[in-house]
C-alpha cells in the first residue's frame, strides 16, 4: 500500500476554467499542502489566507498536485473525500471526475515507475448559480439556494452560525493499492444481542486477488465461512459468554475484533460491539426514547460540530482530545447533525472506545431537494452506501435520521404535510438505512412528530422554549418535551484565559466581540440577547448597566447563568415523572473563537457551561424541583448496572453558613433506578422549604442536599436550591485552598469556605480542574482533581480561586 499522506504535495490557484485538463507547461503558483487537508488550511499555512477573516475560496480553481515513484504496475486508487467538483488526473490523463464531497472512490490505474497525480478542484459558484428543479420553499439558513443541488457540505456557508471557510480539498486520504493485493472490496458486519443475551455476528464479505475459504475470528470463536452464488462469503458466528455494549454511563462498552483468516493472512475488520437496539414510543405511541439491551437510556449530549473546520480533519489524534473531554462530562450521545460533514471511521471507533452513543444525520438539511432527478438519486444511494459502509461493526452508531429542520422548514413556510413529507426521507434513506445498516433505527428528520413536526409534545423535538424563545424555566415541563435532538443554544461565554490570548474585545458593541456571536440569518436579535434575558429573570441584574459599568462582572455572571439554566433543566427532564427521554445540546464545540454555542470553545478549553453539564449528567445523581406549595423534590438517580446503597441528606442554611433544618434518608439504589423523595422524608415534619407558603420572611436563603455512599461516605453529587434568586453580591467570607498531592504524583486542590460560595472558579495555567464554577456548602471540604494541560511545564500548579459571592479570592500554589 502506498500512502500518499507521506508524499510531499503542492497546490496553485487559478482563475475559474482557465485550464480545461491539466496543464504542465503553465507556470504554476504552488504553495505546499498535505493530503488530507484543504485549502484554506494549506494557504493559511503559507500566510496567503486568513481564517479570521476568510475569503471566498468557490470562486476560482484550485489545484494539488503530487510526484510520486512507485514500482510499474497496476493498482486500485481510492480516495475517500473530494470536496467538492474534482477532476482527478494520472500522468496527464483524466481518471475521475465527481461532484460529491461525500462520495468514496476506487478506481483502476496503471503506475509508471515516476507519476503525478494532479486534482482541481472547480469553482462551485457556477453550481451554485445553476438552475435545478424548482424549490417549494427556500431557507435562510444559508447563503445560496443552489446548495440543495450540490453535494457538499453547508459549513462555510451559514452565516452568523459558523466562518464563512470553504471546504475545498482532497479533505480525505487517498492511497493506492497493488492491484493482485488480497483484499475485502465489500463487507457487512452484524452483532446483534437477543434478548436472551445470546450473541450473533454476522459477517458477509467479498475478496479479491483469492482462492482460499476465508474463516471468521471473534470473541475466541471462529468459523469457516460458506460461498454465495454471487461470489461473496457469509458466515453467522455465536460466541459464547460475551459482555454486552452498552454506552459508558449505563454499563461496559465491551469491543471485540473481528477478523478474517485467508490462508496465511490474517485481516481486520476492526472492531464491533454486541448490542441491541429499540426505539420506545411510550404507552401513547407518541414519543421517541432509546432502549440499549432492553435498557432505556436517557440520552444527554449535543450537537457535534467539526473537530477541525479549517483542515476538515478525521484523524484519531484531532477526535481524542475532544471526544474524550465528551466522555468525561457525561455525555453518552453526539448528533451529527445534517449541516455538518460525515465523519471517519476513527470518530466512530473512538465513540466505540468511550461509550458514546451517535445519531447520525445524513447530510440534508432545510432544503427541499431535487428528488425526482435520477442522477441526483443516484448520487445519494452512492454516497449513502459509502458512509454507512465506512461504520459497519461500529455499535456507537445508534440512530440513523433523514436530516436536519426538512420537515420543520417546510412546515414553518405554512405548506401542508403533502408537500413537505417527501420521498427522500420516507422511502429513499430509511430504504438505504436498512440495507446497509439494519441494525440501526431510522427516525425520518430532525424534528418530527406531532400537530406540526416541531411540536416538542410528540416524537423529537428541536427545543429552545427555554433558549432561543425566552420561556420560563417551568416550559421545559409544559412542553411535554419528549426527546430534544437539538436544546438550550445559548452564546457560552468561554474562560477568561481563552479570551485574553485570542478576543482581545470587551462584551457588548465592540464589533470584534459581536462578530462571534452566534445569530440566526436574517433575525433582528442574537445569542447573547438571549442570555442577557435569562441573567435579568433569574439573577436580577440589568445586564445593559452592568456591561456598562463592570463588564469584566458582566462576563461571570454571563458564565454563570446558562449553566444554571442548563442544570436545572435536565434536572426536570431527568426526574423519574418526566416525558423526556434524552436532550442534545446545541451545540458541543465552536468552530470560532468567543461567545458561541459551544460547551467547548475553539482552542479546546472547556466553558463554564460544559461544567454545568459535567455536573447534570452525573450517572449517580441528585437533582431538585420546586414543586411549590408540594414542596421540594429531590430525584436521586442510579445509571449504573450495579447496586448503590446511598445516603441522602439536606440541610437549609440562613445567611448561607447557619442551618437552621436539616435531615437524612439511607435509599438502596437498584440498577438503572430513579427514586423521588420529598424534603419531608429527609426532615420528618413540615418546614417551607421552596417558601411557598410564605409564613413572614424566609427562614432560609439556600437548602444544600448531598448523596454520599452509605459504605464510603464518598460524595457523589450535591444540589443547591435557592428559594429566591441566588444572591450573587460579593460578602465577607473565608476562602481557604490547599494544594494536595497523592501517591501517584497527581495533584489536587481542597477548598473550604466558612460560608456558602457561588459559582466558585479555579483558574490555573499549567493544570485544568475536574470541577469549576460549582456552588460550595460552608464547612464542607471539595476535593478537585487537577489534570495537567499538554503543554504544562510547572510542576506544581499554582491556582486562583474566586466566587461570584465573595470579595475575597485565595491563591494556592
Amino acid at each position: 500500500m502506498i500512502d500518499l499522506s507521506r508524499v510531499s504535495w503542492k497546490l496553485a490557484v487559478s482563475d475559474p476554467g482557465a485550464f480545461e485538463a491539466a496543464a504542465s507547461d503553465h507556470a504554476w503558483d504552488f504553495v505546499p499542502a498535505k493530503v488530507p487537508g484543504t485549502a484554506a488550511a494549506a494557504l493559511s499555512e503559507a500566510g496567503r489566507y486568513d481564517p479570521e477573516n476568510p475569503e471566498p475560496l468557490h470562486d476560482r480553481d484550485i489545484w494539488f498536485e503530487t510526484w510520486f515513484e512507485a514500482e510499474p504496475g497496476a493498482y486500485r486508487l481510492c480516495m475517500d473525500g473530494l470536496a467538492t467538483v474534482a477532476e482527478v488526473y494520472l500522468n496527464g490523463t483524466e481518471i475521475l471526475s465527481s461532484r460529491n464531497m461525500f462520495r468514496k472512490f476506487d478506481v483502476p490505474v496503471d503506475l509508471a515507475d515516476r507519476n503525478r497525480i494532479q486534482i482541481c478542484f472547480r469553482s462551485l459558484e457556477p453550481y451554485l448559480n445553476g438552475k435545478g428543479p424548482r424549490a417549494r420553499w427556500k431557507p435562510q439558513l444559508a447563503t445560496s439556494q443552489g446548495l440543495r443541488l450540490i453535494r457538499t457540505t453547508l459549513l462555510g456557508h451559514m452565516p452568523g452560525w459558523c466562518p464563512e471557510i470553504h471546504a475545498v480539498g482532497p479533505y480525505r486520504p487517498i492511497r493506492l493499492y497493488r492491484a493482485d493485493a488480497v483484499r475485502v472490496t465489500e463487507k457487512r458486519i452484524l452483532a446483534d444481542l437477543a434478548p436472551d443475551g445470546s450473541a450473533a455476528l454476522t459477517v458477509a464479505v467479498t475478496l479479491e486477488n483469492t482462492s482460499q475459504v476465508p474463516v471468521l475470528h471473534c470473541a475466541g470463536a471462529s468459523i469457516e465461512m460458506s460461498a454465495q452464488d454471487d461470489g461473496s462469503f457469509s458466515a453467522t458466528l455465536q460466541p459464547e459468554s460475551v459482555v454486552p455494549w452498552m454506552p459508558h454511563t449505563h454499563g461496559n462498552p465491551a469491543l471485540y475484533d473481528v477478523t478474517l483468516a485467508v490462508g496465511g493472512l490474517i485481516l481486520s475488520l476492526g472492531k464491533t460491539g454486541f448490542r441491541r437496539l429499540e426505539i420506545d414510543h411510550g404507552p401513547d405511541g407518541k414519543g421517541f426514547g432509546l432502549k440499549v439491551n432492553g435498557i432505556s437510556v436517557f440520552c444527554r449530549g449535543a450537537v457535534w460540530t467539526n473537530a477541525d473546520l479549517l483542515d476538515l480533519s478525521g484523524e484519531r489524534e484531532t477526535y481524542r482530545p475532544l471526544l474524550q473531554a465528551a466522555r468525561d462530562a457525561g455525555l453518552n450521545m453526539l448528533r451529527i447533525g445534517g449541516t455538518m460533514v460525515y465523519e471517519t471511521r476513527a470518530f466512530f471507533e473512538l465513540c466505540d472506545e468511550l461509550g458514546i452513543l451517535v445519531w447520525q444525520d445524513f447530510q440534508f438539511a432545510n432544503y427541499d431537494y431535487p428528488v425526482k432527478d435520477e442522477a441526483f438519486v443516484e448520487e445519494v444511494q452512492a454516497e449513502i452506501r459509502d458512509q454507512l459502509t465506512e461504520s459497519q461493526g461500529c455499535p456507537s452508531l445508534a440512530v440513523l435520521c433523514g436530516g436536519s429542520e426538512i420537515y420543520q422548514q417546510g412546515a414553518m413556510m405554512g405548506l401542508p404535510e403533502s408537500r413537505w413529507k417527501g420521498p427522500l426521507c420516507e422511502e429513499l434513506l430509511p430504504q438505504l438505512g436498512m440495507t446497509h445498516r439494519p441494525d440501526v433505527p431510522y427516525a425520518p428528520n430532525s424534528p418530527y412528530g406531532g400537530v406540526l413536526p416541531f411540536s416538542p409534545n410528540e416524537g423529537v423535538a428541536h427545543y429552545y422554549g427555554v433558549g432561543a424563545y425566552l420561556r420560563p424555566l417551568e416550559d421545559a415541563r409544559r412542553a411535554n418535551v419528549r426527546f430534544a435532538a437539538e436544546c438550550l443554544a445559548f452564546s457560552n461565554i468561554p474562560q477568561q484565559k481563552s479570551l485574553d490570548e485570542a478576543l482581545n474585545a470587551k462584551p457588548g458593541h465592540d464589533p470584534r466581540w459581536k462578530a462571534r456571536i452566534p445569530r440566526d440569518r436574517g433575525a433582528g436579535w442574537d445569542f447573547e440577547d438571549v442570555r442577557d434575558h435569562y441573567l435579568k429573570t433569574l439573577y436580577g441584574v440589568d445586564p445593559v448597566a452592568l456591561r456598562y459599568g463592570d463588564p469584566d462582572r458582566y462576563l461571570d455572571l454571563g458564565r454563570a447563568v446558562t449553566g444554571d439554566v442548563m442544570e436545572k433543566t435536565f434536572a426536570e427532564w431527568r426526574r423519574k415523572g418526566s416525558s423526556c427521554h434524552g436532550a442534545l445540546v446545541w451545540t458541543f464545540q465552536d468552530l470560532a473563537l468567543g461567545a458561541g454555542w459551544g460547551l467547548i470553545d475553539a482552542m479546546g478549553r472547556p466553558k463554564p457551561a460544559y461544567y454545568a453539564l459535567k455536573r447534570a449528567f452525573r450517572p449517580l445523581q441528585v437533582c431538585l424541583t420546586d414543586e411549590g406549595t408540594n414542596g421540594l423534590s429531590i430525584h436521586v438517580i442510579n445509571d449504573r448496572p450495579e447496586a448503590k446503597t446511598v445516603t441522602v441528606s439536606l440541610s437549609c442554611l440562613k445567611d448561607g453558613r447557619v442551618p437552621v433544618v436539616s435531615g437524612q434518608k439511607t435509599v438502596v439504589l437498584e440498577p438503572h433506578s430513579a427514586h423521588e423523595l420529598n424534603a419531608v422524608d429527609l426532615i420528618g415534619a413540615f418546614f417551607d422549604v421552596t417558601y411557598a407558603y410564605r409564613f413572614g420572611p424566609p427562614s432560609h436563603d439556600v437548602t444544600v442536599v448531598r448523596l454520599q455512599d452509605s459504605e464510603t461516605g464518598e460524595v457523589l453529587a450535591d444540589a443547591f436550591h435557592f428559594p429566591d434568586m441566588p444572591d450573587h453580591h460579593p460578602q465577607s467570607g473565608e476562602i481557604q485552598g490547599e494544594l494536595q498531592q497523592d501517591e501517584t504524583g497527581k495533584w489536587r486542590l481542597a477548598i473550604t469556605s466558612d460560608r456558602l460560595l457561588t459559582s466558585v472558579h479555579v483558574a490555573c495555567d499549567s493544570h485544568v480542574p475536574e470541577d469549576d464554577w460549582f456552588h460550595l456548602a460552608p464547612a464542607r471540604q471539595k476535593l478537585i482533581s487537577l489534570d495537567p494541560n499538554s503543554d504544562a511545564e510547572a510542576d506544581r500548579p499554582n491556582c486562583r480561586i474566586t466566587a461570584l459571592n465573595s470579595r475575597q479570592g485565595f491563591t494556592a500554589g
